[in-house]
């Protein structure tokens, strides 16, 4: 296993990949293993670098998350919502197919391994609220505030 990190305005992130592709992109507190990069991680941690100044909206990179179907399901109607844009957990539902969905659609989520490049920051709630996020409501805001060109304050 093959893992990087990327120090960000709004935190480390640990980047981790196996021979197929991309398999993790969290935000962590410190490292916690020695860096090992290899050919993926190293094309996310220069893709994220890019994202984060602003010259990148999309991600190319091989994607080798684990879950279970439904989960890959979710994971892949997130990858429709465009850069600046967001859906609610009813709008990924409908787009799968499965109307009554919306909390396992949440909690598919919730579990998403590739922050930033599966743009889970991207759901909110149906109402216009901002939602959980694995890396904390502020990132979230902060990454949504980004793509939408806003001014941005550093997160302490």
């Amino acid at each position: 296993m093959a893992i990087d990190y990327l120090t960000t305005p709004i935190g480390l992130l640990a980047i981790s990949a196996n021979q197929n592709g991309m398999t993790e992109i969290v935000f962590v507190d410190e490292p916690s293993a020695a860096v090992k990069p290899n050919n993926h991680t190293q094309a996310a941690k220069a893709q994220l670098q890019e994202y984060f100044d602003g010259e990148r909206q999309t991600f190319d990179l091989a994607l080798s998350a684990q879950g279970t179907t439904f989960q890959q399901q979710v994971w892949q109607a997130l990858l429709s919502i465009p850069y600046g844009s967001t859906a609610s957990y009813l709008d990924i539902a409908t787009q799968i197919g499965n109307l009554n969905a919306c909390r396992a659609v949440g909690a598919a989520n919730g579990k998403n391994p590739l922050g930033i490049v599966v743009p889970c920051h991207r759901v909110i709630g149906s109402n216009g609220t901002l939602t959980g996020y694995a890396g904390g409501i502020e990132r979230k805001q902060w990454l949504l505030s980004l793509e939408q060109g806003q001014q941005l304050d550093l997160l302490t």
